[in-house]
């Protein structure tokens, strides 16, 4: 109990000081001379997506675009390619966050046709690449809440309510064990001998090239 307190203190520090350099740089940006200002959205404009939460979406509305097969969407692994070898969201891409500007990668993240999701152990390197894209005027750019971690403790590992808890809890309970079950967990109820072992495709993402606005004529 005692280490899930101090785990939480740190993470709940490590966003704290996280949004805090995100608004740090913005606030920079906006007090650069004009000038000095470098391509992108405008610094009031960024710091305003900063502070806004609506690029946040939850695993569970992760989870079921997975399992309904949804092709809206793109996953993103910002973490480094060991951590995304051990273990990743289903179809998943991994472009580590110190090679998110490689031109390799660009078709997939300033596009039109899918929106991209990033996502990391927490919030914390998916927020800034969140932040780059976003001044690069990317488009449709979300972050997934909480990232993996977040993903562990209520997709892959749901708790179950205690009986004082309210009907809209069991119901939540009920449908993040059968997601888990989709993703592989088996729970000593389920075990047979003939108990057949599901395997999800792999989905292959074909991402267009973006067209370029022609320059110059009339």
């Amino acid at each position: 109990m005692m280490v899930k307190k101090r785990t939480a203190k740190i993470l709940a520090l490590r966003y704290k000081i996280m949004a805090a350099i995100l608004i740090m740089l913005a606030g920079g940006l906006v007090l650069l001379p004009k000038y000095e200002k470098s391509e992108g959205i405008p610094a009031e404009q960024l710091l305003s997506n900063i502070i806004s939460l609506e690029r946040y979406v939850s695993s569970d509305q992760i989870s079921d675009k997975l399992i309904n097969q949804d092709p809206s969407f793109i996953l993103i692994d910002v973490r480094d390619e060991d951590s995304y070898t051990k273990y990743t969201l289903p179809n998943a891409i991994n472009i580590p966050l110190k090679n998110l500007l490689d031109e390799t990668f660009e078709s997939f993240l300033n596009q039109d046709q899918f929106d991209v999701v990033f996502f990391s152990n927490d919030n914390f390197y998916a927020d800034q690449a969140w932040a780059i894209c976003n001044r690069l005027e990317y488009k449709n750019l979300h972050v997934l809440k909480g990232g993996i971690n977040k993903w562990f403790a209520t997709i892959i590992n749901p708790q179950e309510p205690d009986e004082n808890m309210p009907s809209e809890a069991f119901e939540l309970y009920t449908t993040r064990k059968a997601a888990s079950m989709f993703y592989g967990v088996v729970y000593p109820d389920q075990v047979t001998s003939n108990t057949p072992i599901k395997i999800t495709p792999k989905q292959i993402i074909t991402v267009k090239k973006k067209k370029k606005t022609a320059e110059g004529g009339c």
